[in-house]
């Protein structure tokens, strides 16, 4: 296995096995450890200096959130995610999130969703400095907490979930050549359509948002001609409307959603 060299600092004050598991979704995003090759506890735990008891326990974690799954007397092989998952994960979320948003838009929650703002600002900046874990930390939050504001905690794990599933591979290397500063940006784009109260603006920004990140997923970073139409489209009724969006879903060929990267790991304690 090659060796995994270190790029982010762990938090000493974290706990080991939270700070294992960190560690092992930075390399799971990065392409570092890849999908479909089984990891031994104790072979992990070498490169991060650690015990195998750690390692173990938060690959258990991970293996509950579906990224990997435990081979009996071998260790733990990271799922495949193929493009028909990805498109399961898609629909699912636009399903739940387009309409919610347009919800939040009607509620006049104002002030609450300036109290957002450093978080979509946090986004951007992180895809500008290629701050892969920052950015998918203050993405995460952003999204969940913008949910949170219809007051239906249910759906708020349940996207969370989600989102823990169908995770970004590769980011670094689109960090690199700047196609996340554009996805970085619609969420200030989102949120000043929800303050506006433009029920129909915010929908159709979520959902092209969604869309946007699922050709992220699925590694299609060619750039096409502007007149080029869309291939695919993703439609999700709300309030009695069809909301759509052009996007190249399911457009991979490997049946993967893993793209190679270069992230490395290091903790800090033993």
């Amino acid at each position: 296995m090659a060796r995994l060299t270190s790029l982010n600092v762990i938090s000493a004050q974290e706990h080991l096995r939270d700070q294992v598991a960190h560690a092992l979704r930075a390399a799971l995003i990065a392409g570092e450890l890849r999908p479909g090759v089984i990891y031994s506890a104790p072979a992990l735990a070498s490169e991060f200096g650690v015990s195998a008891t750690p390692v173990r326990e938060a690959m258990l974690d991970l293996a509950r959130e579906g990224l990997v799954e435990a081979v009996r007397n071998k260790g733990f092989r990271i799922t495949e995610l193929t493009e028909q998952d990805l498109d399961d994960f898609t629909e699912l979320r636009a399903m739940i999130e387009v309409p919610t948003v347009g919800r939040i838009a009607r509620m006049g929650k104002s002030r609450e969703l300036e109290a957002l703002r450093p978080l979509a600002l946090a986004i951007v900046d992180a895809a500008r400095e290629h701050d892969i874990l920052g950015y998918l930390e203050a993405d995460r939050r952003f999204h969940l907490d913008l949910l949170g504001l219809a007051g239906n905690r249910r759906l708020v794990e349940e996207v969370g979930d989600l989102r823990k599933r169908s995770r970004l591979f590769g980011l670094n290397r689109l960090a690199e050549n700047g196609q996340l500063i554009a996805s970085a940006e619609e969420h200030v784009q989102l949120l000043d359509l929800i303050i506006a109260g433009d029920v129909a603006g915010s929908e159709e920004c979520m959902l092209a948002h969604m869309s946007h990140v699922r050709s992220l997923w699925a590694g299609d970073q060619a750039e096409e001609p502007a007149e080029e139409p869309a291939v695919g489209t993703t439609e999700v009724r709300s309030g009695g409307r069809t909301v759509r969006a052009g996007g190249r879903l399911g457009t991979g060929t490997s049946g993967r959603a893993s793209a190679p990267g270069k992230l490395s790991l290091s903790l800090d304690e033993k």
